[in-house]
């Protein structure tokens, strides 16, 4: 399923257990990693001028140098390119010119409030990457075995989620995983009106809709209907139910859209996929809905 993947690296510890996440994808699908190192004028990795623009920018060779090496020892076969620039804009430029299917970064893998924030790069590329993006925590706790057995994929009916559907769908195909898909019916913004159970038995209607029609959608795209399990739950916060759903049974991997639109709209995440991206405890992997221009 991806015959190209980009691993922006910038060298420390948390790429560096993330790498091995990715040669395991690699060697799956048979595909060709391309590893980049990029910094900016900022002070992240390359700057301007004389020796310490040299001496950096000899580090940075070595970086994917290395890692062209680890990925040599698996078999997989391995572009190196070293770039100047914002880190983000070379990663989702790279990206575009390549053609790449997918890109493969960590998180903040630390422990306390640093592991809720996501790296700045990670997260502009998250915003503005048309390639798929893999989002892996790189802390000891996250289990990151490959393939994924286990793969949830939130449905709402909107455009988004069925980008991510189908994504999904296609990769528990390729890999023999099982698919869950998980409607939440979300009553917080539910007062105390006395037709209140009247609006829930129609919004569980609705998301029952929406998974039969997930399932249809699945089966199509050649995931054994045995292999599909879902799921409706009603809860106050989207984003928690997601998460606990993903502890309790066992997930591997969260697939879920972003939005495809140009202007200033490309660049905001939906509010529930930013918190899954910074809270869960699996990769998650986000899919740009359709391109509207």
């Amino acid at each position: 399923m991806f015959e190209e993947v980009l691993f922006p690296t910038d060298g420390g510890e948390g790429a560096a257990r993330v790498l091995d996440h990715v040669l395991d994808l690699a060697v799956a699908h048979e595909a060709t990693l391309h590893v980049l190192t990029a910094a900016g004028p900022g002070g992240d990795r390359l700057t301007h001028g004389g020796e310490v623009a040299e001496a950096v920018e000899s580090e940075a060779e070595t970086i994917v140098a290395d890692a062209a090496d680890r990925a040599a020892d698996r078999g997989v076969e391995t572009v190196t390119t070293v770039r100047r620039g914002e880190p983000y804009e070379a990663i989702v430029e790279y990206a575009e010119e390549t053609g790449v299917g997918l890109v493969v970064m960590p998180t903040h893998g630390r422990t306390g409030i640093e592991r809720l924030v996501l790296g700045s790069t990670t997260e502009r590329v998250v915003r503005r990457s048309n390639a798929p993006v893999l989002t892996v925590q790189p802390d000891e706790e996250s289990d990151l075995d490959y393939p994924y057995e286990r793969i949830l994929v939130p449905i709402d009916g909107s455009d988004c989620a069925t980008t991510a559907l189908s994504f999904g769908a296609n990769l528990a195909a390729a890999d023999d995983a099982t698919l869950n898909l998980l409607s939440v019916v979300d009553i917080a913004h539910l007062g105390l009106d006395v037709r209140v159970d009247l609006q829930i038995e129609q919004l569980e209607s609705n998301a029952q809709q929406f998974v039969d029609d997930g399932v249809r959608v699945a089966t199509e795209a050649g995931v054994d209907e045995a292999d599909i399990t879902g799921h409706v739950e009603t809860g106050t916060s989207i984003y928690r139910t997601i998460c606990s759903y993903v502890d309790e049974h066992d997930i591997d991997l969260v697939v879920m859209g972003t939005h495809g639109r140009t202007g200033l709209d490309r660049y905001l995440l939906g509010s529930v996929t930013e918190k899954i991206l910074r809270t869960a405890s699996v990769p998650v992997l986000t899919v740009r809905e359709r391109q509207i221009e």
